[in-house]
């Protein structure tokens, strides 16, 4: 971050950026699971490696654990994390391959009596062991979180796995092409809602080697694993990045305003939140989280990819709550900022796949599925495992684009902390967003765009400088079309922020239209054929962008503005396998087509403090 500061301070005092000091763009994956997951090795997927991840990732054709098929990734990504889950991460191999450390326990007998023939039922049953006693929901055995871990889990159980995880990333980490991180998933399910993190480090197997990945069973408070990264970092050295995902299905624990003990949300907690969490998983491959019809009602595009299943035999999630999505998090953030003097949920927004099966495949066309149980078309109106979700519940989603320096481990670990980066729901759309005050119209349409953004202005995950005479902040915004993919319907630019009553509002605002359409209830079109599944750019843009000042602006306000970008409409995966299928599309119980989108990370305006009153 110091050298992208450095070079864009020097440069204006030069007047000018050229095309070498800006960002370049690098597209990947932060959330793969192999079968060092227990959860992936009980869906009976136990072939699946890092190096299969690592292959794919890199463009190589690889025989796909979960359906024994060759498969192989269009464009390559340019990094990924492995984030196996740290419970139990590479014990169940072991066990299910007799080693007596594991399978001499109390844990490990159950495990492999209730599984002792290692078909699908059976593993799914021990599955459902696993998940019961990790969200301390009562089970039918006599097994406590504390034999589980004691027996499959404590002391150096885990370092075997551990290492070999780590020598993988080292072998196929090639600074400058392709970025291995190291990590790993904190998996905590407080009665069955989601509070998960993503962990990674930049640093290298010198210092990964000095710890185990930090699990639920250590502890499952958000602040437990704070705690932990702050010691382990002292310790050892490393740094880390820690990344929530899926607030959709969290209960409302994801963005609360009390902590899991019940304390109000205070400085100490958002100071720990801020530090290592500078960014959460918007989208993947269990549904959306940006916003829900709900909690945006005038939000027309609001209804995209709902994921409405908790990961327990409940069923469905309750109706959401400001805890649930980003956006109302985004605004209960502003008012915690107000209330507490600093912003507990500040934070970017990158998407990722969570996919179990070892491959990041999620494409519509060429969708992996979540894991072994929706691998193939025919098996996805079955049960997935997760919850009452059947395979086509699932949303073929998503990556996250880096405005970073340098495709190494440093340079994008330091885009993350700056929130340089973005979400999207597959595309490889082109997103440049920035706020200043000094854009003008001309600028949309300058060949040195990104230049004149970091000169006049922050870029995506910055903060506005205080206006001048309350003038009102503008934005310039630069969209382009995945070179594989559909053309563009839209840029909206989401605001939100809290009022003079002290309470959060919302707003969407259409500032870029395709085909010269002038109002954006004006409907794009669709050229999808729903015999074929093929459609055609006719309609769209291949390119936008719009500079675009905020009409309702008051500079005593706290707000804050990130870019959501539309395709025109194409084929969902579950259209695709209807007609391969020769069924209906509306037996898969979704519709025919989507408009996938990329998010930005938000640009954040904070009015200067009240002076206090005279005493």
């Amino acid at each position: 971050m110091q050298k992208l500061l450095t070079i864009a301070i020097s440069s204006l005092i030069a007047g000018t950026l050229s095309a070498a000091d800006t960002p370049n763009l690098y597209w990947g994956d932060t959330h793969q699971h192999t079968g060092n997951s227990f959860d992936v090795y009980l869906f009976n997927t136990p072939t699946s490696t890092p190096e299969t991840a690592y292959r794919y990732a890199k463009g190589l054709p690889v025989i796909n654990p979960a359906t024994g098929m060759r498969w192989q990734i269009e464009t390559p990504l340019d990094f990924l994390v492995v984030a196996d889950h740290a419970e139990l991460i590479g014990t169940m191999p072991r066990l299910f391959d007799g080693d007596p450390e594991l399978a001499d326990t109390k844990a490990g007998q159950l495990l492999l009596e209730v599984a002792g023939e290692r078909s699908s039922e059976e593993l799914m049953a021990a599955f459902e062991l696993i998940q019961s006693v990790g969200s301390g929901i009562p089970i039918e055995y006599d097994l406590t979180a504390e034999e589980l871990y004691a027996d499959l889990h404590g002391g150096e159980k885990r370092r075997s796995a551990w290492d070999a995880q780590i020598e993988a990333a080292e072998q196929h980490n090639d600074p400058g092409t392709f970025t291995t991180l190291i990590g790993f998933e904190w998996t905590a399910q407080a009665g069955g809602g989601n509070l998960h993190r993503v962990v990674f480090t930049p640093d290298g197997a010198d210092k990964a080697r000095q710890f185990l990945p930090y699990s639920t069973l250590e502890g499952d408070d958000p602040e437990d694993l704070w705690a932990w990264l702050e010691t382990t970092s002292e310790k050892t050295g490393a740094s880390f990045v820690a990344i929530p995902h899926n607030p959709n299905i969290s209960k409302g624990q994801m963005f609360p305003l009390e902590t899991r003990n019940g304390r109000p949300i205070d400085k100490k907690y958002a100071e720990a939140r801020s530090k290592w969490e500078p960014v959460v998983e918007v989208t993947q491959i269990k549904g959306d989280s940006e916003t829900h019809p709900m909690l945006s009602p005038e939000d027309y595009f609001a209804d995209f990819e709902t994921y409405n299943f908790v990961i327990t035999t409940e069923g469905l999630t309750p109706d959401p709550t400001p805890g649930d999505y980003l956006r109302s998090g985004l605004q209960r953030g502003l008012k915690l900022g107000a209330d507490i003097g600093l912003n507990p949920y500040k934070a970017g927004m990158i998407g990722s796949t969570d996919s179990h099966t070892g491959i990041p495949a999620v494409a519509e066309n060429n969708f992996a599925g979540k894991g072994q149980h929706d691998a193939f078309p025919q098996d996805r109106a079955r049960p997935t495992g997760l919850g009452a979700a059947t395979g086509w519940d699932m949303g073929a989603a998503g990556f996250v684009g880096v405005w970073a320096m340098e495709n190494t481990r440093q340079s994008l670990t330091e885009a993350f902390r700056r929130k340089e980066v973005y979400a999207s729901t597959g595309p490889r759309i082109s997103l440049r967003f920035f706020g200043g005050y000094r854009f003008n119209k001309w600028d949309a349409t300058a060949p040195d765009l990104p230049e004149v953004g970091y000169r006049k202005g922050v870029p995506m995950g910055g903060d506005l400088a205080k206006p001048d005479s309350g003038k009102p902040p503008n934005f310039l915004v630069q969209a382009i079309r995945d070179p594989n993919g559909a053309n563009l319907d839209r840029i909206q630019i989401v605001k939100g922020w809290l009022n003079a009553k002290g309470e959060t509002e919302e707003r969407v605002y259409d500032v870029a239209l395709s085909d010269k359409r002038k109002k954006g209830s004006e409907a794009v079109g669709n050229t999808v054929n729903l015999k074929t599944g093929q459609y055609t750019n006719s309609i769209g843009d291949a390119e936008l962008s719009v500079t675009w000042a905020d009409p309702d602006f008051d500079s005593s306000q706290p707000a804050f503005y990130y870019v959501r970008v539309l395709e025109i409409p194409t084929p969902r995966y579950s259209l695709l396998d209807a007609i391969a299928l020769n069924i209906g599309y509306e037996e898969t119980g979704h519709p025919a087509t989507i408009q996938e989108r990329v998010y930005s990370s938000p640009i954040w305006y904070t009015p200067e403090p009240k002076p206090a009153a005279p005493q």
